[in-house]
């Protein structure tokens, strides 16, 4: 599949700069009643990294995949879709790490309801941060009954990522779970149980015609079989260390 900025409707919208060495948040329409939200944030190690998130219409509601990385660039997200007559009905963080969740204290302060697994609950407290006021324990949850599903495919970039799936459109959220290009910050990581979950993904939506990650750039269901080819690679270097510890030791 091209890339979002050739396949997608083109629709721009730029913000505010967060910081003199960032670029805007953006939004832009992937599908209609679809738009991708991109925001930007500076890590140490990684340089400038770009993240994607969704938001989903339905009728006049929106519903927030993922928050972008700072409570300002959420504030101003919602206030884009708020100005142009939409309700902001809810949010869902697809893991505990800050590129997914750091916008839920603001959206907490506002009343509007914040979705999360319970374990990204409990890793949030444990991280002393703003935990999600609605949490969900099951493999398959509805966050729309029929429109919206997370769906929690087992450990990989972190204990607790779930991805989301829109059945009518056959499009597929996989946020940081889903790495087609390298595994990258591995802090949170089960690399081993990472190819099962990898499959276990495949097996539940390897149909997806369109495939979003936080941090490649769209495609299609081929991007789930790369991150399983990722994860295999890395499990096979990290035997192959093992391997080669036990045969020092040996010696």
């Amino acid at each position: 599949m091209k890339k979002l900025f050739i396949v997608c409707i083109c629709f721009l919208c730029s913000f505010t700069v967060v910081g003199e060495h960032l670029p805007d948040l953006k939004v832009e329409q992937l599908e209609q009643d679809v738009y991708v939200h991109t925001s930007f944030e500076e890590y140490k190690g990684y340089g400038v990294v770009t993240k994607h998130g969704l938001v989903v219409l339905d009728n006049t509601n929106a519903y927030l995949i993922d928050t972008p990385v700072s409570a300002k660039d959420t504030e101003q997200l919602v206030n884009w879709f708020v100005a142009r007559g939409y309700t902001i009905k809810g949010s869902v963080s697809t893991h505990f790490h800050d590129d997914s969740t750091a916008g839920i204290e603001w959206l907490n302060s506002k009343s509007i309801p914040t979705y999360a697994s319970k374990l990204t609950n409990q890793l949030l407290n444990k991280s002393g941060k703003a935990q999600a006021k609605h949490s969900f324990e099951s493999v398959r949850f509805w966050l729309v009954k029929n429109k919206i599903e997370i769906f929690y495919p087992g450990p990989g970039h972190t204990q607790d990522n779930v991805v989301v799936w829109f059945p009518d459109k056959k499009i597929l959220f996989g946020g940081c779970f889903v790495k087609p290009n390298g595994l990258g910050n591995l802090s949170d990581a089960n690399v081993k149980a990472w190819p099962e979950s990898a499959e276990k993904l495949i097996s539940a939506y390897g149909n997806a015609k369109i495939v979003v990650s936080s941090h490649s750039d769209v495609g299609d269901a081929s991007l789930l079989k790369h991150t399983l080819e990722q994860a295999l690679k890395e499990v096979s270097k990290i035997k192959s260390t093992q391997r080669l510890s036990n045969s020092i030791s040996n010696n």
